[in-house]
Parts: C-alpha cells; structure tokens; sequence
C-alpha cells in the first residue's frame, strides 16, 4: 500500500477509534527504539510471519530519517543458507537484551513463542503487541494494538497504518542551517521521483 493509498485510508477512518490507537502504538514503537538507539526485533508466529510490515518499516526508516526503526525479522524456519536478512531465528530473541524492542505480530497466540515472549521481557527487553486482543499475549506486553477478528480493519491493513504513523512521527531534528538544507534536499528527492506505476 502507498503513501497515497494510506492518505485515503486515513481519510475514510476520520472518525474512528483507529487513527489515534494507531498512531498512539506507533509513538510508543517510535519511543521505545529512538530512546535506545535501534534494536527492534519484528516476529510473527509460525502460520504468519510479518514480512509486509517489516519492508514497510525499512522505508519508513530511510523516509523519515529514523534508522531505528529499521527492524529484524526473526523468522520461525529461518536457515543458515538464507540470505543473512532472511537468517535470523527464534533464539535471536532470547538472546535480546535491555534496550531492545520486540514487536509481536500475532492474529492468533502461538505457546512456544509466548515463552520466549515471556523470557524476552523478564531480560528487560520492551515487548509491544499488535493482533491479539486477548489471552497472554497482551498480558506480556508494555504496549498493546488490539485488531479482533471481526473487526472493521484486518490485521494488514492496521499494520500499513502503524508503519506510516510510526515514519511520520520521526523526532524533530536540531534546528538550523543543517535542518533546513535536509529538509530540501528531501523535497527535492520528492519532486524528482518517479511517479508510482499504475499496475
């Protein structure tokens, strides 16, 4: 989904509950990575892993400016002969520390990956929760976006939401000379690229 696409979302939500949870969950995502310079681990449960959301985090990160919100997926049946983005298993977790943040996406809880959930945050890493609304899960976490089923939005689409909030609430560089020549140095960017194909 584009930036366009998300305009328009946004547009048809004005009104509702999503906009602000959305972008409430986002600040504390954004918070939670920028006050500890990076270290966001996204995982998904075995029947699906977040790959749309982690893509969409990675431009986030390179359009606002925020590197920390660049995120590892941790994958469930990663190998060793993967490509190294796509290597990263279950025991990364377990390995996080203080100062990290790992972002669960989860429709449905998985036992075996609430226990690392669990022993992730006893270790003092901030856990926040996007899909399940109820069970352990929520319980675990620091932070909590609820998406039930049922609900008026499917769990893609709140993600696509939470990734553009989280981009668009980058904190404010310094003022000044150097800010200034950023921000049109990024306007130029954005008026000299190419428009998105119509397919």
């Amino acid at each position: 989904m584009d930036a366009v696409r998300v305009a328009l979302l946004r547009e048809v939500l004005a009104g509702t509950e999503w906009l602000g949870a959305t972008r409430r969950f986002a600040g504390a995502l954004r918070g939670s990575v920028v006050a500890h310079g990076g270290g966001l681990l996204l995982v998904g449960t075995a029947a699906y892993e977040p790959w749309h959301l982690a893509a969409h985090l990675v431009d986030e990160a390179a359009w606002s400016g925020t590197p920390e919100l660049a995120p590892t997926l941790v994958r469930h049946d990663a190998r060793p002969s993967d490509p190294a983005h796509l290597a990263v298993g279950l025991g990364r977790i377990e390995a996080a520390r203080r100062g990290e943040t790992l972002l669960v996406v989860a429709g449905r809880e998985d036992a075996a990956l609430l226990e690392r959930v669990a022993g992730a945050r006893r270790g003092g890493v901030t856990v926040l929760a996007l899909g399940a609304g109820d069970g352990e899960l929520p319980a675990l976490a620091h932070e909590v976006l609820p998406v039930p089923d049922g609900a008026e939005l499917d769990l893609d689409t709140v993600q696509h939401l939470v990734s553009a909030a989280a981009g668009e609430n980058a904190v404010p560089r310094p003022r000044g000379r150097r800010r200034f020549r950023d921000a049109l140095s990024r306007l130029a960017e954005s008026l000299t690229e190419p428009p998105p194909s119509p397919w």
